[in-house]
């Protein structure tokens, strides 16, 4: 991802201070590092069991729901509407990149790579799945289920293990996650009308997730063949061995890599140092964790020289491709030859081929304003991602930023303050 800095953990020191405990005594919120007991919340309160949402503060909505406030906030989230950075999609993928006058209302981010953004994804993907709640209708936290573990143990990728769900492994060597090609590069196991078999099918809204998640699954097969070059023979064994490698590199990434570029080198040291204060799934993977939204590139370099030997530029979505076996974007769910990611174009490999993302801000790129319904997990309308997560406020019944930043000791923005203002340093 970025440049090593000196102040950094290395990994084999990083892998070596969290011992038999793995990364998840830093970050799982029921790991070795929490208080005796099931962890609390700043007020005080007994986290909800993991398997459901929970509130990190008990504080009023922002608004109760009405007609009049969803339209309000469909209004807001509208194609062309506020947050639309207007983006010229006619100039097609490749100027937007290239071509930096273009994106005057969107401008790239000098600190973070392209892959800083998937990498985010991923780890959301791992965190958090709701399921169960509808858009724009309030919904008890506690009464929704979270899908997925919110301990950072990769079970988007290892699903219920190989016993228990074999369809994820590979049947000639059942403790290797099953991988498939379509070219010259991995991808997804699929089945024969494109579907992904994969832990959480969310991994399979675009092609870089996609790529990430064989990323990983590589990574661990890897790590079979290091744990057998140990001499570890029993199978249970050799695969519990390998998926704790693997989660411990993956947490070293969170805590070295991903989280300094999203909040800073100071706040995480302060939270490694002192614990966490304020941390449920329910309000962080809706109120706090969209904003990588903001990161998101209206269109891609793919990869260099993957289509007929050019490279493989492409907006993220173009509703035009619906139903093309290997449409013109990056859309999941397809499988041909040029369909594969170049890591040079989303990481920095130090030859000069990486590209940024975008700034968190409140604007968004415009392609992500009409997505396919395949890149929607309910595969439901609204299809404007701004919409989506503006009625998702509403049914989780949100606080406002202003009362948060209160509750944290941080002092709110001024009604009318720049948008670019920095926030004043708070305590976590």
């Amino acid at each position: 991802m970025a440049a090593h800095d000196s102040h950094r953990l290395s990994r084999r020191r990083f892998l070596g201070a969290m011992g038999a405990s793995a990364g998840a005594a830093a970050l799982n919120p029921g790991g070795a590092a929490a208080a005796p007991g099931r962890p609390r919340a700043a007020s005080g309160r007994a986290f909800p069991a993991p398997e459901h949402f929970g509130r990190i503060f008990r504080l009023p909505p922002f608004a109760q729901q009405s007609p009049k406030v969803e339209a309000a906030l469909r209004e807001l989230g509208k194609p062309g509407g506020l947050l639309d950075a207007n983006d010229p999609l006619e100039a097609g993928p490749k100027q937007l990149i290239v071509d930096l006058s273009l994106s005057a209302n969107n401008p790239n981010n000098p600190n973070n790579t392209a892959g800083t953004t998937f990498f985010g994804q991923f780890l959301d993907h791992d965190m958090t799945f709701d399921a169960d709640s509808r858009l724009g209708q309030p919904t008890p936290p506690q009464s929704a289920r979270n899908y997925r573990t919110p301990s950072l143990d990769l079970d988007s990728l290892y699903g219920a293990g190989p016993v228990a769900q074999q369809e994820l492994y590979d049947p000639s060597d059942h403790v290797k996650l099953k991988l498939e090609s379509g070219g010259p590069f991995e991808d997804l196991p699929r089945r024969a009308d494109g579907t992904a078999i994969v832990g959480d099918p969310r991994n399979d809204e675009n092609l870089i997730i996609a790529g990430l998640h064989c990323a990983f699954a590589a990574f661990h097969n890897r790590a079979i063949d290091h744990v057998r070059g140990q001499g570890l023979r029993d199978a249970a064994a050799v695969f519990e061995a390998a998926r704790r490698l693997t989660t411990w590199h993956y947490h070293w990434l969170i805590v070295t890599e991903f989280l300094p570029q999203i909040v800073g080198q100071d706040m995480v040291d302060r939270v490694l140092r002192r614990g966490r204060r304020f941390y449920t799934p329910g309000q962080f993977q809706t109120g706090t964790y969209r904003m990588g939204h903001s990161m998101v590139r209206p269109s891609y370099r793919a990869n260099l020289a993957g289509d007929n030997g050019q490279p493989f530029f492409a907006f993220i979505f173009d509703p035009s491709q619906e139903g093309r076996p290997d449409p013109d974007d990056l859309r999941g769910g397809a499988r041909a030859p040029r369909r594969f990611i170049g890591w040079q174009t989303f990481f920095d490999f130090g030859d000069g081929q990486v590209k940024p993302n975008k700034r968190i801000d409140t604007k968004i790129s415009t392609a992500l304003f009409n997505l396919p319904l395949g890149a929607i997990a309910s595969h439901d309308a609204p299809t404007a991602l701004p919409q989506r997560n503006l009625l998702r406020h509403l049914t989780w019944q949100l606080p406002s930023g202003q009362s948060v930043a209160r509750a944290i000791g941080v002092t709110p923005l001024a009604e009318g303050r720049p948008a670019g203002a920095r926030l004043p340093r708070g305590r976590l």
